[in-house]
């Protein structure tokens, strides 16, 4: 399991509780990506001693950091969890099951819940448009979704060693569709679980700067899947969107493209 954490010291301790409940905990592998946070969390190795700790200097993003989190596991499947989740007991060795039986996906996610157990936002459109919505599935068993949220998925390690990596060029958002767009492209399946429930604590808002993350990945992805014409109309739209709706703090990242790591795409 790979966990992406930046200054949520909270969440990712009852994360980490969730986690050491699990069945089977001692053929897991947890590895927790610290994005350069200063709360803290980096320090809970001390009460986690069978958790790995990959500590980065700054908040690289999410996407560099699911990379460093699924190459230094050692496993067949990868399950990426954010760190404002929590699982129940039987969420891993089930997802793992239905990835055992059904050869044709490539990845497996659960029913994303809220703190009262009803089904939160989780699944979105390609290309992505920011917009979730809670699935509704019709029964208990595994249905194919096109784009589930990248909050808990559970992958083959196998695909994303076919594609090298998942594409750098996403910063904190778009990574999700990218992978959901491969799994697609491979003619192979995400499957929601209905019966495999994980909390999804999630947040009411965004920074300007993540805000102007998510208008720049989102011209990475037209770029690459819809061409250049569309990934540059989605550059000047993420430029022209936050001007003529006097967002300068967007527009303060999306003039330079620069991602949350400080580099530009």
């Amino acid at each position: 399991m790979a966990v992406v954490s930046h200054n949520r010291l909270e969440m990712l301790r009852r994360c980490l509780e969730s986690l050491e409940k699990c069945e089977g905990r001692d053929r897991l592998q947890i590895i927790v990506v610290d994005n350069g946070s200063s709360d803290g969390s980096a320090e809970l190795d001390a009460d986690f001693p069978r958790t790995q700790f990959i500590r980065l200097p700054k908040n690289f993003g999410l996407t560099k950091a699911l990379n460093l989190g699924w190459r230094a596991a050692d496993a067949e499947y990868v399950f990426f969890l954010h760190d404002d989740t929590e699982v129940e007991p039987a969420t891993v060795v089930r997802l793992a099951e239905v990835l055992d039986s059904h050869p044709e996906a490539a990845a497996v996610c659960p029913l994303l819940v809220d703190g009262e157990g009803r089904p939160a936002a989780q699944l979105g459109h390609l290309p992505p448009d920011g917009e979730w919505a809670p699935a509704q599935p019709p029964g208990v068993e595994p249905v194919p979704v096109v784009y589930p949220r990248g909050a808990a998925l559970m992958m083959r390690v196998l695909l994303i060693k076919a594609i090298r990596q998942i594409d750098e060029r996403y910063g904190q958002f778009g990574s999700d569709a990218d992978l959901a767009t491969q799994i697609r492209k491979g003619s192979k399946k995400i499957l929601l679980v209905p019966a495999v429930r994980v909390r999804h604590h999630g947040r009411d808002a965004y920074t300007a700067f993540e805000r102007a993350d998510f208008l720049l990945g989102r011209a990475v992805f037209l770029g690459k899947y819809q061409g250049f014409g569309a990934g540059l109309q989605a550059r000047l739209a993420a430029v022209f969107g936050p001007l003529f709706g006097f967002r300068f703090g967007e527009l303060k990242y999306t003039l330079p493209g620069q991602k949350i790591d400080g580099t530009q795409v």
